[in-house]
């Protein structure tokens, strides 16, 4: 605190001694010793205090950023998601007009004045037995296969 040096301290104690006496200087010097430890403690005290105020302010600033990040991540959240449901709904939009569009009897791929020929009986086929039958369109196509999922597939 003060640049004091041990013959500066021996000066003042040998005038104390001569002025005050050698019956009150130890009463005296107590009472210094409580003064100047009351006085760390209020200077420790100030100090501790301002350094708090310091790290709160910090933390307020620190606060106040996160605030605001977080509030600019909010605001591109919210951004993108209205941009995609947008996005979803244009292309909603266009999927059910399709879907209306193909089940509109107007567009069928219908061309006027050609009828799609009824298979005929094979009796009434030229050069066709009598005795054929007709196979059945569903009998062509391949059955549904069902697959086992406990047995490894090679």
């Amino acid at each position: 605190m003060f640049d004091i040096g041990f013959s500066e301290f021996l000066v003042i104690g040998i005038v104390a001694l001569v002025v005050i006496g050698p019956e009150r200087l130890p009463k005296v010097a107590r009472t210094a010793g409580h003064l100047l430890g009351r006085m760390q403690r209020y200077v420790n005290d100030v100090k501790s205090d301002i350094n708090r105020e310091m790290q709160l302010d910090e933390l307020k600033k620190l606060q106040s950023q996160v605030v605001e990040s977080a509030r600019t991540l909010e605001s591109t959240v919210r951004q993108e998601f209205d941009a995609a449901r947008g996005t979803f709904a244009g292309i909603g939009q266009e999927a059910h007009s399709a879907l209306a569009e193909l089940q509109s009897p107007a567009t069928q791929l219908e061309t006027p004045g050609l009828e799609r020929p009824d298979p005929a009986p094979a009796a009434t086929m030229p050069g066709a037995d009598a005795t054929v039958a007709p196979v059945p369109e569903t009998a062509n196509a391949a059955a549904p296969r069902k697959i086992d999922q406990t047995t490894p597939v090679a």
